[in-house]
């Protein structure tokens, strides 16, 4: 008798075919859009291995030991998504203020061409074969999946990253526990999204996961001014002499990035009260 597949695999096995395929377009060049794209579809499959992980809770290692082998492709993607909103940001400065930052500019292209290559390195460097074990295991793992069992894990999934959440709404916040609720929040929609699209019923009333998705988006500007201070400190602690206008926008970038922290902490304060009480 043919086992069936869970019909939440056919999601996971769009998502590994669009994955698969960017990987090959990027093991020829790599482009930063592309990489971005990538790393999204690959935030969703170990998510999918972490929902894997909670069926067949009997083997608490099978979600970590199936995303394995993709683990340093995340990060350093991860790190060319960094750097492009650093660049956005830069464009968006020499927009607004009419002044140019060529130095700077330069300084984030060979930082650039650096991040590319990390990942083009890993990319040519690894074989097709752990594209196919994961699918294979992906696979062998989904079936006999009942509906039930999938919307439990995915409320169990849900529970724990809400609980970290939690954990990290604390006054103050740390730029650790900012960057941790942005992904637990992240999670949390695409768990969500994934409940949606199986037919199941919402977690949450459609109020709550406006406001989640509001604290969310909130943290994109937030950490899009975390990274762009970061780099641009780095930046500046190799020159003996800075300009005036580099020194104007760490100024600002720190004073913006104050007055967001405080508004995104008042958010999840009122947003962790509804969910958990």
């Amino acid at each position: 008798m043919q086992v069936k597949t869970s019909p939440v695999f056919q999601i996971f096995l769009q998502q590994h075919q669009e994955a698969k395929a960017l990987f090959l377009d990027l093991g020829k060049e790599i482009k930063s859009k592309k990489a971005i794209e990538l790393l999204g579809h690959l935030e969703f499959l170990e998510l999918y291995s972490d929902l894997l992980s909670k069926i067949h809770f009997e083997n608490e290692s099978l979600g970590q030991s199936m995303f394995s082998s993709f683990k340093k492709l995340k990060k350093s993607l991860r790190k060319i998504q960094h750097l492009k909103l650093v660049e956005k940001s830069l464009k968006l400065r020499e927009t607004e203020s009419g002044q140019k930052f060529e130095s700077f500019r330069t300084y984030l292209s060979s930082q650039k061409r650096i991040m590319q290559k990390e990942a083009f390195d890993l990319m040519v460097g690894s074989s097709l074969k752990a594209w196919d074990d994961f699918l294979e295991r992906a696979h062998q793992a989904s079936k006999g999946i009942k509906p039930l069992m999938i919307s439990t894990a995915i409320h169990q999934l849900v529970q724990e990253e809400l609980e970290l959440a939690t954990n990290d709404v604390k006054t103050p916040m740390s730029t650790q526990s900012f960057r941790d609720l942005f992904e637990s929040f992240k999670k949390v929609i695409m768990l969500e999204n994934i409940l949606l699209h199986l037919g199941f019923n919402s977690i949450f009333i459609p109020q709550i996961h406006q406001e989640i998705q509001l604290v969310k988006n909130g943290l994109k500007p937030w950490y899009s001014n975390h990274l762009t201070f970061q780099t641009m400190t780095h930046f500046l602690s190799e020159k003996e002499d800075i300009s005036k206008k580099y020194l104007d926008w760490v100024k600002e970038l720190k004073e913006e990035k104050k007055k967001m922290s405080t508004d995104i902490e008042k958010q999840a304060f009122e947003l962790v009260k509804k969910v958990i009480s």
